[in-house]
């Protein structure tokens, strides 16, 4: 009867410790993190500007955005532009997401070039905004750094929204 009166007192003694640092773990480390992503419309919003752009240009281009896990969310193709244009396009902006860094920064990493789905060519470029980070967007069709032009006006179009989201 004494060791169980001891156990038990230790018990109380210690339980209080055990709750008060399970709770001081927890304010510090969330068991779940919120995540953000493009709403349908934006996302329209920014394969339609980078479109426009392309086309003002003279070229005729295929966009893709994807989200932060490099799945489609928006894909825009003028009619005339090739064929590989929309693979081209979805592959650089899965490169741009998952990689969450300008294609043309990465194009020089031969530590990628096996990777699955990794395209290291210039012309995607992550989608960020406010401290968030919501994926990325891929332009096939121009000349390299045009189609890398014409997908930061795709991000610029839909910046400000982003930013001002809450």
């Amino acid at each position: 009867m004494k060791n169980w009166l001891k156990t038990s007192a230790l018990m109380l003694f210690l339980l209080p410790l055990a709750v008060q640092s399970a709770s001081a773990i927890a304010e510090d480390q969330a068991p779940v993190m919120p995540l953000r992503f493009l709403s349908p419309d934006l996302a329209n919003q920014a394969v339609t500007a980078a479109v426009a752009d392309c086309t003002k240009r003279g070229y005729k281009v295929a966009v893709a955005v994807v989200d932060r896990a490099g799945n489609l969310a928006a894909f825009l193709r003028d009619p005339l532009s090739g064929p590989h244009t929309i693979k081209v396009a979805q592959g650089k902006a899965f490169t741009a997401a998952t990689l969450q860094a300008v294609t043309s920064q990465v194009t020089n990493r031969p530590d990628l070039r096996f990777a699955p789905g990794i395209l290291l060519m210039i012309g995607g470029v992550p989608i960020s905004a406010g401290g968030h980070f919501y994926g990325g967007i891929g332009v096939a069709g121009a000349d390299p750094e045009i189609d890398e032009v014409c997908g930061m006006t795709g991000v610029n179009a839909i910046t400000e929204t982003l930013e001002f989201a809450d």
